[in-house]
Order: C-alpha cells, then sequence, then structure tokens
C-alpha cells in the first residue's frame, strides 16, 4: 500500500464507496441488517477503522450469499444482530476504542501523579 494513500485514508474511502455499491444490490432486510452491523461494529474500530474493513467484507460477503441463496436476515443472523456483531469484533469482553483510551489516559495520569508524588 502506498504509504500516502495510508496517510490519507484515502484507500478507506474507496473501500468504503466499494461497501456501499454492494449493499446497494441487496435486499431491504439484508440492507438494513448491514446498516445494523455497521453501527454495532464501530466502537470496536481502530482510530482508523482500517482493522473493521477485513471484518465489515466479510460480514457483506456473507449477506450477499444468503440473499443470493434467497435466505432471510432472520434465518441467518437471528434476532440478535448486536451479539453477532460481538462475536465478530472477538467476543464478549472485545475492547473498544474507548477502553483503549480509558487505559492510555490512566497511565498517563498515573504516570504524571508518580513524578509529583515521588
Amino acid at each position: 500500500m502506498n504509504f500516502w494513500k495510508k496517510v490519507t485514508g484515502s484507500d478507506l474511502t474507496r473501500e468504503w464507496a466499494e461497501f456501499e455499491v454492494r449493499a446497494a444490490a441487496l435486499p431491504d432486510d439484508h440492507r438494513a441488517a448491514w446498516e445494523q452491523i455497521k453501527i454495532h461494529l464501530f466502537p470496536h474500530g481502530d482510530f482508523s477503522g482500517r482493522n473493521l474493513m477485513p471484518i465489515l467484507d466479510s460480514a457483506l460477503g456473507l449477506l450477499e450469499e444468503t440473499a443470493a441463496d434467497g435466505q432471510s436476515i432472520g434465518e441467518v443472523l437471528g434476532d440478535d444482530i448486536p451479539g453477532f456483531c460481538t462475536a465478530l469484533a472477538g467476543g464478549e469482553g472485545a475492547r473498544t476504542y474507548r477502553d483503549r483510551w480509558r487505559e492510555q489516559l490512566n497511565r498517563n495520569v498515573a504516570r504524571k501523579l508518580n513524578r509529583l508524588g515521588g
């Protein structure tokens, strides 16, 4: 990958546009599930969201295959789309960007307090 594309995120923009074109071809219920999947996976992304791209690609591929087979979303994902997304992101207790930021803030505060107290 080109360094400039990685820094500016233009590779992600292009890939994201391709996802949306693919999603637009899905039936309504599959497209609604895609929107829910995006909402529930975003908190598990890093700053750029680059770590989610393979996961989103796979989830969209699953939706495309099941739509082609004529399966409903209920048959594929059940009623628990948030649970499905949690499993995709690494299971219950998977760290979100808030968790990582909180840990970083706590480390920084502890370091500053150690400098003041010592």
